[in-house]
């Protein structure tokens, strides 16, 4: 009998990913999420869903259905690191994830759900996916998005200090920087990946933010970058070990420069590189982190094997059987 799995944000990025990996394997899947103007629709355009949700409408459609739900995997948020709107980050973050922490609870399902490496700030605290509640009290996020996720993750840290009841599995993944098909939609939260490449087909340069660390060269900034793909096959194995909880970095356990990822997108297109560097806009150069590399220890101990892609391997996949395609849709 095929599995019932809820998805919040299933329309979404990293969500639809997760859906088109359910619905390839024959699990009934549920959506929770809102379509809006655009193409957003064409990220679950290939896969079989049972249900689309309106987010106002998830808590009574949970009372009538959760019961069948093998697991809930939470994945819906703002994600834009430059909202400032607070309000409308409690309204879509942080109390979203509580009901559904609370529903899960309750009916004792498997709740997986994203938290951020933004929760790391300026990394001057590591990148240590500790999960106390005094390893998280170290950590200052730079933005609202960052405090939304580790606000929750914090949460969850009291209730386990204090030996309160929680779901039969749990799971905060910490994503790192993560890009892949179906990220369309983000505009200018893209990856800097699916922002090039539309350039670097059309023989332009691409830009990239000149250092304003004397430690950096321009372009040198380091950042996690791990395939989407990567990504989901960590979520199933999560599903399929209901004995592994925790709260998990997620990436590929290797920092590389932004210079790297032109040069690989330039070469999975066949196109010579063509780079450009302009100050970091003000708005944003206090808040810019030069460096992060999530320790993936924690998740290996707990018995993942998975293999990761090399940040070449995974950008001339995504180049050559996406982004250069008609159809760039998973």
């Amino acid at each position: 009998m095929a599995d019932h799995y809820l998805v919040t944000g299933g329309a979404g990025f990293i969500g639809s990913n997760i859906v088109g990996a359910l619905s390839d394997r024959g699990d009934i899947v549920h959506v929770c999420d809102w379509l809006e103007a655009g193409d957003k629709w064409k990220n679950l355009a290939k896969h079989v869903v049972a249900d689309f949700i309106d987010p106002f409408a998830l808590l009574p459609w949970l009372d009538l259905h959760g019961k069948d739900l093998k697991g809930i995997i939470h994945m819906g948020a703002i994600s834009a690191t430059t909202e400032l709107d607070g309000d409308q980050i409690l309204e879509k973050n942080y109390r979203p994830t509580r009901a559904l922490w609370d529903f899960a609870t309750k009916e004792a399902i498997p709740f997986i759900y994203a938290s951020s490496a933004a929760t790391y700030g300026d990394g001057t605290s590591g990148f240590d996916d500790q999960q106390s509640e005094d390893a998280l009290e170290q950590l200052q996020p730079l933005n609202l998005y960052g405090w939304s996720k580790h606000a929750f993750d914090k949460y969850v840290a009291r209730l386990e200090k204090n030996g309160a009841t929680v779901p039969p599995q749990w799971a905060g993944l910490k994503f790192f920087n993560v890009y892949g098909p179906n990220e369309y939609h983000k505009e200018g939260m893209k990856s800097v990946i699916a922002q090039a490449y539309p350039k670097i087909a059309a023989g332009e340069e691409v830009t990239l933010f000149r250092s304003h660390h004397p430690e950096y060269e321009d372009g040198g900034q380091l950042r996690d970058f791990v395939y989407v793909k990567d990504c989901v096959k960590v979520i199933l194995w999560l599903l399929e070990n209901p004995g592994v909880s925790g709260l998990f970095n997620l990436g590929t356990g290797e920092a590389r420069s932004f210079k790297d990822l032109a040069a690989a997108t330039f070469k999975a297109a066949g196109m010579e590189e063509k780079i450009k560097y302009i100050d970091t806009p003000v708005a944003i150069r206090d808040k810019y982190q030069y460096y992060t590399q999530a320790n993936m220890q924690k998740l290996r101990k707990a018995g993942y094997g998975g293999n990761f892609y090399s940040l070449e391997d995974g950008i001339h996949e995504y180049v050559q059987d996406y982004l250069s395609k008609a159809d760039p849709y998973r």
